[in-house]
C-alpha cells in the first residue's frame, strides 16, 4: 500500500513540474569534456560530415563566423533551410564553448531559444544545425542602413520574445542557467520576427537559485558586461539582467551599447542620461520611428531598461517581473493603436457620409473626437 501511494506522488510530482514548464537540467563543466564523454542522445538528429557537405552545397553559402568558426546556410532533404554552424579545428577556445552548447541545446527547449536540429561529431569535423532564422540577428536589424526598419511594436514584442526565452533559462530551469553573452547579435529573427536566444557557448548551469560562479576572466561583450561581474568576477542571474537592459535601451533608441563619435566612445548609458534629465523622450526614441509610438509605452519602456542596469545586482528585478511589464507595455501599445485606428475610419466615414451640418452636431456634442495625440 506504501509503495502504491508513494509512486502515486511520485507520478502527480512529475506531473506538476511539466504542467509548470520546469525542467531539470543537468550540465555538467564543458571544460575538460573529450568527444566520447559528450552524450548525443537526444530527439536530435545526427549527421555525418559527408551529409553536412552535401547540406551547405560544400559551404558554399556563409551567413556569420565567430570565434567558433563560420555559420553556413544549408537545405535538408525534406526542403528546410537550416543553419550549420561547423567548428573551426584551429579554436580551443570555440571547441569548449561548442560542447557546451550542445549539451544545453539537446535538453533545453523553449519556443524563444533556437532550436537545434542535429549535430555532427565525427572524428575531428564538428557542426551544429539549427533551424534557420530568415531576418538574420536583432543587430543587423536595428543598423541606419537597414531599409526594413522594425516599427514600434514589433520592437515590442521583440522584447517581450526575448524576455520570454531568458526568463525560462532563470525560472524554469533547474538549476538556473545564465546566459552569459546577451546581445543584440545573439537575438534572432524568423521570419515573422518573432525572437528567439541563441549562442548557449558561454552559457553556465547552478546549482541552487541563490548561487554564484566566480569567474577569473570575465567573458561577454564590451557595452553589455555587468560592472559588478566585471569588477569582482561574481556570476549570476542578474549579470543577464544587466545586458537585458542594454539590449533594451538599443531597441529604444537605436543606438549600439557603445557610440562611436569624434571625441571617442560613449556608453549608451551616459549617452541617454542627459536627455532623460530633460524628459526629451522624442530626442531618445529612434528618429526613424518618425515620433509613431506611445509616448507613455516609451517612458515605461524606458524605466524597465532603467531598472535593469543600476551597478549592484541585488538592485536589479527578476526577469518574471521584467516580463509582466513588458507585456503591459505590449498590451498599453496595442491599444493605443486599435484606438487610433478606430478613430481614423470614423474619421473617413464622416467625412464621406455625412453632411457638415450633421457632423458639427456631432463634435459639438462630444459624441465623436478625433484623437491627434497618441500619448
Amino acid at each position: 500500500m506504501s509503495v502504491s501511494v508513494l509512486l502515486l506522488v511520485s507520478i502527480i510530482t512529475i506531473f506538476w513540474r511539466l504542467k509548470r514548464g520546469r525542467l531539470n537540467v543537468s550540465l555538467s563543466s564543458s571544460v575538460g569534456l573529450s568527444r566520447k564523454e559528450l552524450s548525443l542522445k537526444s530527439k536530435n538528429q545526427p549527421f555525418t560530415y559527408v551529409e553536412i557537405v552535401s547540406i551547405t552545397n560544400n559551404f558554399q553559402i556563409i551567413i556569420g563566423e565567430g570565434g567558433f568558426g563560420k555559420v553556413y546556410l544549408g537545405n535538408l532533404k525534406d526542403g528546410r533551410q537550416v543553419a550549420v554552424k561547423l567548428l573551426s579545428q584551429s579554436s580551443r577556445q570555440g571547441y569548449k564553448e561548442f560542447l557546451a552548447e550542445v549539451q544545453l541545446l539537446m535538453i533545453v527547449h523553449h519556443k524563444n531559444l533556437v532550436s537545434l536540429v542535429g549535430y555532427c561529431n565525427e572524428d575531428e569535423n564538428m557542426a551544429l544545425v539549427y533551424e534557420y532564422m530568415a531576418n538574420g540577428n536583432l543587430k543587423e536589424q536595428l543598423l541606419e542602413n537597414n531599409t526594413n526598419m522594425l516599427n514600434w511594436r514589433e520592437r515590442l514584442q521583440i522584447a517581450v520574445d526575448s524576455a520570454h526565452g531568458l526568463e525560462y533559462l532563470h525560472n524554469g530551469c533547474r538549476p538556473p542557467i545564465v546566459h552569459r553573452d546577451l546581445k543584440s547579435s545573439n537575438i534572432l529573427l524568423t521570419e515573422n520576427l518573432q525572437a528567439k536566444i541563441a549562442d548557449f557557448g558561454l552559457s553556465k548551469a547552478f546549482a541552487t537559485e541563490a548561487d554564484t560562479h566566480v569567474i577569473t576572466v570575465p567573458a561577454g561583450t564590451p557595452g553589455y558586461i555587468d560592472p559588478e561581474f566585471r569588477a569582482s568576477g561574481n556570476l549570476n542571474k542578474k549579470s543577464d539582467v544587466y545586458s537585458f537592459g542594454i539590449l533594451l535601451c538599443e531597441l529604444i533608441t537605436g543606438q549600439p551599447p557603445i557610440i562611436k563619435g569624434y571625441k571617442g566612445h560613449t556608453h549608451i548609458l551616459q549617452w541617454v542620461s542627459p536627455l532623460i534629465e530633460r524628459g526629451d523622450i522624442q530626442s531618445i526614441i529612434d528618429p526613424r520611428l518618425q515620433g509613431e509610438f506611445n509616448t507613455n509605452c516609451a517612458w515605461k519602456v524606458l524605466e524597465i531598461a532603467l531598472s535593469c542596469v543600476p551597478p549592484t545586482s541585488i538592485q536589479r528585478p527578476d526577469m518574471s517581473d521584467i516580463l509582466g511589464e513588458l507585456k503591459e507595455c505590449l498590451a498599453m501599445e496595442m491599444s493605443s493603436e486599435m484606438s487610433m485606428r478606430d478613430s481614423v475610419e470614423m474619421s473617413l466615414v464622416l467625412s464621406t457620409n455625412m453632411t457638415p451640418n450633421l457632423r458639427e452636431l456631432i463634435n459639438n456634442n462630444g459624441l465623436f473626437v478625433v484623437k491627434t495625440d497618441m500619448a
